[in-house]
């Protein structure tokens, strides 16, 4: 995969980004039952329809933010939304993007095997 300036974007400028938009700043402290940072994951569909993302792909859980509760009648209870780094840009199930980071719901998310050490 070719590197772009996009993949080069310096993590402090995304938080500060993302605090902009959302008008507050984004927790820090790690939930002691959640994912942690740097973990792979595939992001999947959502098991009720063929969404959020056009397709099923690889990323990290970022930690730019920690995990947070999802806050909507849908989510699952003690459901955590993380900060997912895609290994290549994403378009969602709309055609919009390409995205190359975004938060996910941890129901959409699978853990990968951690790599085997020799």
């Amino acid at each position: 995969m070719k590197d772009s300036a996009a993949s080069r974007v310096p993590p402090s400028l995304d938080r500060q980004a993302v605090e902009c938009v959302m008008g507050r700043p984004l927790p820090q402290e790690w939930p002691t039952d959640a994912l942690p940072a740097g973990s792979r994951v595939t992001v999947v569909h959502d098991p009720e329809w063929d969404g959020p993302w056009r397709d099923e792909f690889l990323g990290t859980i970022d930690a730019q933010g920690a995990p947070e509760p999802v806050k909507h009648p849908r989510a699952h209870d003690g459901e955590l939304a993380y900060w997912v780094a895609f290994d290549a840009p994403q378009f969602d199930c709309d055609g919009d993007g390409p995205y190359r980071k975004a938060q996910i719901w941890g129901r959409l998310l699978c853990p990968e095997p951690a790599p085997r050490t020799a």
